[in-house]
């Protein structure tokens, strides 16, 4: 599969995101339901902590994605949804760092949201992968 990003403008890139994706070649597609802070048994992990709860969501979907024989390499999407932006925001660098780390950019929606399905989550992560 090639990848190739598509930024007409490059501001987005310091935040470790591209403005769209060109995906030729693909031959598989992964749709994720949303990653959350939850442990194997599926209890909330990390109770007001955005940092941990952030940490915890992206070893969710790390390993749903190396469940699929995957990694974040193959992200395609990537949709946050959380109750506080701006707590999001000031812990961005656990998403840039893992992200960067495989050298991917992806596509990427920030929303903040009233509240997640369970009370004490902070955070969600949406995605979709290829290879």
């Amino acid at each position: 599969m090639q990848r190739t990003d598509v930024n007409p403008w490059s501001w987005s890139l310091k935040y470790g995101y591209s403005q769209g994706l060109m995906l030729e070649g693909a031959r598989r597609e992964l749709v994720f339901s949303g990653q959350t802070a939850v442990d194997a048994d599926g209890n909330p992990q990390h109770p007001g902590d955005m940092r941990g709860q952030l940490e915890l969501a992206l070893a969710n979907l790390e390993a749903v994605l190396a469940a699929a024989g995957m990694g974040l390499g193959n992200l395609k999407k990537l949709t946050i949804y959380t109750v506080d932006v701006d707590a999001t925001l000031q812990n961005w660098d656990v998403i840039a760092a893992r992200l960067g780390a495989c050298g991917v950019a992806p596509p990427m929606t920030l929303l903040g949201v009233s509240r997640l399905a369970i009370p004490t989550l902070l955070v969600e992560l949406d995605a979709s992968a290829v290879d």
